[in-house]
């Protein structure tokens, strides 16, 4: 029997270095199930601000990211919290694939890294469906990572948020594989 290949597209909003979300994608990485792949998009700190008068003819790194958007099944995004909303460099690069054929329709999970962050999380889920996103609500998971400091490989060893990620991503891949058959 063939596995299905399922590759995943993994987007921090957060531009820290020693970034929570970004750990909880680097963890869901090493946890991922047979068959997924995840591949991490690093640039949302080098968009350039959007602007809609270039909308038909975005900088190639727009188009880059565009391009990934496409290659990718599903989205996994982890988004902190600044001043009850969404980063602006994050809504920037969102707002760069307002008018692109590549993302609606896209399914997207949600890894929340702190159950503080309510306020960013329903804005980015406004926004998202906004975008036409296909937000797949059994593969969305909030864990407590907050003043945890804890990196990508702690984060993947503790028994109980590794098992939130398990579980969000074997039904992320769930949901692809049903929505996609292999033919």
């Amino acid at each position: 029997m063939e596995v299905s290949r399922v590759r995943l597209l993994a987007v921090s909003g957060s531009l820290r270095a020693a970034s929570s979300n970004s750990s909880l994608l680097r963890a869901a990485e090493r946890l991922s199930p047979q068959g997924v792949s995840i591949q991490h998009y690093l640039g949302v700190g080098q968009l350039p601000h959007f602007d809609p008068d270039l909308a038909d003819n975005p900088p190639a790194i727009v188009l880059a990211l565009r391009e990934l958007i496409g290659r990718a099944d599903g989205i996994l995004i982890s988004c902190p919290e600044y001043a009850r909303g969404i980063p602006g460099s994050f809504k920037n690069a969102l707002d760069w694939l307002v008018a692109s054929h590549e993302f609606p329709g896209k399914p997207v999970a949600l890894f929340n890294a702190s159950p503080r962050a309510s306020h960013a999380q329903a804005a980015l889920r406004l926004v998202l469906e906004t975008m036409s996103a296909n937000i797949v609500e059994p593969a969305s998971i909030t864990v407590n990572l907050l003043a945890k400091e804890m990196d990508e490989a702690s984060i993947a060893a503790d028994p109980l948020i590794g098992q939130q990620i398990v579980s969000a991503l074997d039904a992320f891949k769930g949901w692809i594989d049903k929505e996609n058959p292999i033919s």
